[in-house]
């Protein structure tokens, strides 16, 4: 059955405790998270910004089960990330949390509603339901018709809209982006920016956004700022202040303009999405 609609909500926050990471020892070691604490709430969009080298991207793999902290605790509907094995956290990242990374990190060899399909079809969902969920959510993002175009094929705009509906297509109770719109030029970027805190929004996930720019970090309702590991500094959005993605997304006809732009043509540049280096 096709839902785009809000998730099930279990109340639940993700809570991180007192994260510590230590990459290296004695005299070598980079401590990377220094006693981070930090909540999200359901259904709320945070920032997380912060110059390289603050360890915004290692929390945010913290958050996601991605990486083990060093010490500390990440708590999520009941159950302590850093205690599960590896399968459980992979299991967990697949059903619960949905991911958006720079470089949409699609599979070069698999069409559009494949690569938005796959965590379904990952965790155990028929094929032909799976990707009657992809598609619906990709005509949702913009991209009906272009369900079969592979990674290629696409503009690097196109290519993130694929990768929120991937993000999407299981009702995650929290969706990562890291850098979401670094690849992009800063009219994609925006439009990319607004499509995706616009969606999930509406599947009522929580949404933790990692960036370096005061630009982006407008469109969610709290920004966390990180300096040496730390939380050096917190604030919530004001209405007026926040951006209204609602009042960004472009119409059809907009999109279709922009999608032609020579600017949007490069594809995205695939790689690993758990093989980034820790920043």
């Amino acid at each position: 059955m096709t839902n785009l609609g809000p998730a099930p909500s279990t109340g639940s926050p993700l809570v991180a405790s007192g994260l510590t990471k230590v990459y290296g020892t004695d005299h070598t070691a980079t401590h990377a998270l220094a006693g981070v604490s930090l909540t999200v709430s359901p259904g709320e969009s945070v920032a997380i910004m912060g110059p390289s080298g603050s360890g915004k991207t290692t929390l945010l793999h913290c958050l996601a089960g991605i990486l083990k902290p060093t010490s500390g605790a990440v708590s999520w509907r009941g159950e302590d990330l850093t205690t599960l094995s590896e399968g459980r956290r992979t299991a967990l990242r697949r059903q619960d949390f949905g991911f958006v990374f720079q470089s949409g990190q699609l599979l070069p060899e698999l069409p559009a509603v494949e690569n938005a399909a796959l965590p379904l079809m990952l965790a155990g969902t028929p094929r032909a339901e799976a990707t009657q969920v992809a598609a619906a959510w990709l005509a949702h993002l913009g991209l009906a018709g272009m369900e079969q175009r592979r990674p290629g094929e696409l503009s690097g705009g196109q290519a993130q809209r694929v990768a929120i509906a991937r993000a999407l297509v299981g009702s995650p109770g929290v969706v990562f982006a890291d850098e979401p719109t670094g690849a992009l030029d800063q009219g994609t970027g925006a439009e990319v920016l607004s499509v995706l805190t616009t969606a999930v929004e509406a599947s009522g996930a929580a949404l933790v956004i990692v960036t370096h720019d005061a630009g982006v970090a407008r469109y969610c309702s709290r920004t966390v700022t990180m300096r040496d590991g730390r939380i050096s500094g917190e604030f919530h959005a004001a209405p007026a202040q926040q951006a209204s993605p609602q009042a960004q997304v472009p119409d059809g006809a907009t999109r279709a303009a922009m999608a032609a732009h020579p600017a949007n043509g490069s594809p995205a540049a695939q790689h690993d999405p758990t093989q980034g280096a820790a920043r």
